[in-house]
């Protein structure tokens, strides 16, 4: 990395991504105009503490790295709408995030969270929240309060039963749980009168909520791999208004 780069103060965008960097010069923080910082795929181990400087940006992508943790200074990345934290080692969703109140999607996909702590549900912007390919058990009720919420993936977890609160999501689209370990859901999806799509694959279900039958903008209901025999009561109303079962 040339010296040069480090000097232009006005600059709105700079991509470092798939570059073996491992660390990043305290001088990034003179960029004090940057709108969007990509660090994809650089080997890191730390963000530098100077990235507290970065106070315009709105794009932050550290996918594909080594992180276990964020420092304290990304808590003052107010304007903040896009954060990837995605294929790094991530034991839970860093406390860091939490002021982050700007952020309308977040992507921490493909690390080994376990739990979501009570204060997802004070990021109440997100539009689209990503987690597969995590260890998570289940959700707190807390999930509910992300009034905003158009889309929520997390297939390929270990998620057993799923919060009555999630029927309050009722700007929600898109609905990814496959592969996890369902045996039931609750009769509160039949409150997501926006879901379009609702992915059940790879689960252990073997009986739906009438509810569900209650979904008007429902296009998609995947339910395969599951322990249904034949298909449930729930099918044939959602086919008879447009939407496509599967089973």
């Amino acid at each position: 990395m040339t010296p040069e780069v480090w000097a232009r103060e006005r600059l709105r965008s700079l991509a470092l991504g798939r570059n073996p960097l491992r660390t990043v010069p305290d001088a990034i923080g003179g960029l004090t105009e940057l709108r969007a910082l990509y660090l994809d795929e650089v080997e890191l181990e730390a963000v530098p503490e100077a990235i507290e400087r970065l106070v315009e940006l709105r794009v932050l992508d550290l996918a594909h790295n080594r992180l276990t943790s964020l420092p304290t200074a990304v808590e003052r990345l107010q304007a903040l709408e896009v954060l990837y934290l995605g294929d790094n080692r991530f034991a839970a969703l860093p406390p860091q995030i939490r002021p982050l109140r700007a952020l309308s999607y977040l992507g921490a996909t493909d690390n080994r969270i376990t739990s979501l702590a009570d204060w997802i549900g004070e990021l109440d912007a997100l539009v689209e929240l990503r987690l597969h390919r995590n260890e998570l058990t289940g959700l707190p009720a807390a999930i509910g309060r992300l009034r905003r919420l158009r889309e929520l993936h997390l297939r390929d977890n270990r998620i057993a039963a799923l919060p009555e609160a999630i029927g309050d999501l009722h700007e929600l689209r898109h609905l990814e749980l496959r592969a996890n370990a369902l045996t039931t859901v609750p009769a509160a999806l039949g409150g997501l009168k926006r879901l379009r799509v609702l992915d059940l694959r790879a689960n252990r279900l073997a009986a739906l909520p009438d509810t569900l039958a209650d979904l008007p903008a429902l296009e998609k209901l995947d339910l395969r791999w599951n322990g249904f025999h034949e298909p449930p009561p729930v099918a044939e109303p959602l086919r008879a208004q447009g939407c496509v079962v599967l089973t």
